[in-house]
């Protein structure tokens, strides 16, 4: 009996002396395969910057259907690795909708907030019914506040792959929510004006949503004619350059002015149409228009940097709808058609900018060449394999939908719709003579990215009732693409300096119970988890009992 004293009390303890341990050394030990609970050192650096309280308000509490409750846990154990960076990171865990009398007005809120719920079908019992949830967070610092999306949905998803995407996508989610909160000297994007490029109101939601990171300026070439040294030392203030859908041609002088701004460091975003051809200019026509090649005079500009931009368009089987309105007056029925030049363009996941990025929209774009040279250039998106191109000029009219396609025309794939071009750029007027006297030029300069985008509409938002809708949104089919995403990538991947996006490449994987196992063998499960440890515990408390009398009965 003595002996079993001590022994009990040399554990109890090493008990305390290890608790006492603990309490001044801690450690965290990430032991899965794909590491996910170890967080890239950009995201740490970014959250050892706050000096006071961040407080993450995680909007997954009360009763979630079982996908939701794995994608809280896995939020609440990345937040629990940023609190162990910086102990000024914490979260609460809010229930939106506890309060039920008040769970309309809830979601109206939440909703003017743009928080848009999650509708979920969950069946339970053979009964199947639809719940709302909000997936998001909300990351306060001082008097600022930045909603974080949790749900990761990509069309055709299964529940499984959209856990997986979500949790994929929590890292970087955070990351870029602290980033914003904690930036201080803020780059500078310029977007080019003068060469008839789109109207600020189109894309207006891009500049909002990047506004979060970077200052933004106008600057216009106009300006080359009378003074061209002035325009490219402002233009050498900014950071980047966005050229959205130029219409009208550049002049030998504004290109050797951008040629200069570009080898000097200037990153810079071309969206080009090569084809001149509007919706518009369709229903304007009574149902038809001709497609015709515009030349922007950029041929030979983008041919150095290895990308030509071909004046066809791209016809394309997996293709996005327009609507059609049929009748008259309140008999009009609006129909979602199929639209072979507008392409859905499904990432191949091939680069930190198109990772886990939903498809994207292209209208009445062109296809590129991707030429051999010295530069590095990577096709962030391309056509689908079902697709071809269409000559122009070319006559094109609604009376192509009443025609089914020839699928086995369609054999042409694969084409090259966004092209990343990384090195060290070149003139393309070395040993050229120059158009223009320029102060301080280069023919050879540092390392250097562009994007060139054979699609100037991929930036466009729509409109209602003047005012400017989400970037990627359809008001006519009520469809969400992922045009933003990939362009928001895209400005922050050139202007990137600590590899933050770089963490969209991290890999994981969540294995989820199977649904259809769960309703089969629900029975079984039970009775082995909630009956077997009661069976044993009464058969432990049996054959104790029937020891100890054996042992004590003399």
């Amino acid at each position: 009996m003595g002996k079993l004293f001590v022994s009990i009390l040399k554990v109890l303890v090493a008990v305390v002396v290890i608790n006492l341990l603990a309490s001044f050394v801690y450690t965290r030990f990430d032991l899965t395969e794909d590491k996910r609970y170890t967080l890239s050192q950009p995201a740490i650096e970014v959250a050892q910057k706050f000096e006071s309280p961040v407080i993450v308000d995680v909007l997954l509490d009360g009763d979630i259907p079982a996908e939701f409750s794995k994608l809280k846990a896995e939020t609440i154990q990345l937040l629990e690795s940023f609190g162990s960076k910086n102990s000024n990171i914490k979260y609460n865990l809010v229930d939106p909708l506890e309060d039920e009398e008040l769970a309309e007005q809830t979601i109206a809120e939440l909703q003017s907030l743009g928080l848009q719920p999650a509708n979920v079908t969950v069946e339970e019992n053979g009964k199947v019914s639809n719940e709302l949830v909000f997936p998001w967070a909300m990351v306060n610092y001082n008097d600022q506040t930045v909603k974080v999306p949790l749900l990761k949905n990509k069309l055709g998803s299964t529940a499984e792959e959209r856990i997986n995407n979500s949790v994929q996508q929590l890292e970087y989610a955070f990351a870029d929510a602290f980033t914003k909160l904690s930036i201080e000297d803020k780059k500078s994007i310029a977007v080019i004006k003068g060469n008839g490029e789109l109207d600020d109101v189109f894309i207006a939601d891009y500049l909002t949503t990047i506004r979060d990171y970077y200052n933004i300026g106008a600057i216009t070439l106009d300006s080359v004619a009378t003074d061209p040294q002035k325009v490219l030392d402002q233009l050498k203030e900014f950071d980047l350059a966005i050229i959205a859908k130029p219409t009208e041609a550049f002049t030998d002088q504004e290109k050797y002015v951008m040629d200069q701004y570009v080898v000097q460091g200037g990153k810079s975003i071309w969206m080009m149409d090569q084809v001149i051809m509007e919706m518009d200019s369709i229903y304007a026509g009574g149902g038809e228009a001709i497609a015709i090649p515009r030349d922007l005079n950029l041929k030979d500009f983008f041919f150095k940097y290895g990308v030509r931009i071909n004046p066809v368009l791209v016809n394309d089987l997996y293709f996005t709808q327009i609507v059609l309105a049929t009748g008259e007056g309140n008999d009009s029925q609006y129909n979602p058609l199929p639209w072979y030049y507008y392409p859905m363009v499904f990432s191949q996941n091939n680069h930190p900018i198109n990772t886990n990025i939903e498809a994207v929209r292209f209208q009445f774009t062109s296809p590129m060449d991707v030429l051999e040279n010295d530069y590095q250039k990577t096709v962030l998106l391309q056509s689908s394999p079902l697709s071809k191109t269409d000559g122009t000029p070319r006559q094109i009219g609604l009376d192509i939908l009443n025609t089914p396609p020839d699928k086995e025309t369609y054999n042409n794939g694969n084409l090259p719709l966004a092209v990343l071009i990384e090195g060290n750029f070149t003139s393309m007027y070395k040993n050229r003579v120059k158009p223009l006297r320029l102060k301080n030029t280069m023919e050879e300069g540092p390392e250097n990215k562009m994007i060139v985008i054979s699609d100037g509409d991929i930036i466009k938002n729509q409109l209602r009732n003047g005012r400017p809708l989400e970037l990627g949104y359809d008001k006519w089919t009520n469809s969400f693409y992922g045009n933003k995403e990939f362009l928001v990538n895209s400005t922050n991947y050139l202007l990137d300096n600590t590899g933050l996006i770089n963490i969209r490449n991290k890999k994981v994987s969540i294995p989820l119970l199977d649904v259809k196992k769960i309703v089969e063998q629900k029975t079984k499960w039970q009775l082995i988890n909630i009956g077997l440890p009661v069976v044993l515990t009464i058969l432990f408390g049996f054959f104790f009992s029937y020891y100890r009398k054996r042992k004590f009965a003399a």
